[in-house]
């Protein structure tokens, strides 16, 4: 038992590595242009069944790349690591949905997760590449959601359950 979960303690660390990376990245390559986030939001045509006022895309696109600075942080240091894993999956369940609905009316554009976002010809789509990456990165999110203890944690170090360096006797 203490194998699997040493093991699983090591998933966990990669799985929030993985997504905590990808939403830091994604985030900081969008926080310098909101105006850009912004049209990206506007490409999806999903705000426009609710209102066509300006101000609600951006309500709606400013605290994206945020968000995802503040949970992609959390899960690198692993701290609120049930939490921030579940924020992110749902983020990604958003961005999967998001995708998908352009996906199937027809709309080309590019998906803008890391930050350039618009419209592109209809051969230049990755929709199905964007979804599956956004499905494993959710995966990440679900796993360190479901077994959030794991090594090189700041959550772990505020429950006092390092273990200590074993150090060298003088005998062996």
């Amino acid at each position: 038992m203490a194998f699997n979960r040493s093991l699983f303690e090591w998933v966990t660390l990669v799985a929030r590595l993985i997504l905590g990376c990808t939403l830091l990245i994604a985030g900081l390559l969008k926080i310098g242009n909101l105006e850009s986030m912004t049209q990206s939001v506007y490409e999806y045509q999903i705000l426009k069944y609710i209102s066509t006022d300006p101000t609600l895309l951006r309500v709606v696109a400013y605290p994206i790349p945020v968000i995802e600075i503040i949970i992609g942080a959390l899960l690198i240091a692993g701290l609120f690591t049930r939490a921030a894993g579940l924020l992110g999956a749902a983020m990604m369940l958003v961005f999967i949905a998001a995708i998908a609905s352009v996906w199937a009316r027809g709309i080309s554009i590019d998906c803008g997760c890391f930050g350039k976002g618009g419209k592109v010809a209809a051969g230049q789509t990755t929709y199905l590449q964007d979804i599956l990456r956004d499905a494993g990165l959710m995966a990440c999110g679900l796993w360190a959601a479901w077994k959030p203890k794991c090594k090189l944690s700041v959550d772990r170090l505020l429950a006092g359950t390092v273990e200590p360096v074993e150090e060298e006797s003088e005998n062996g």
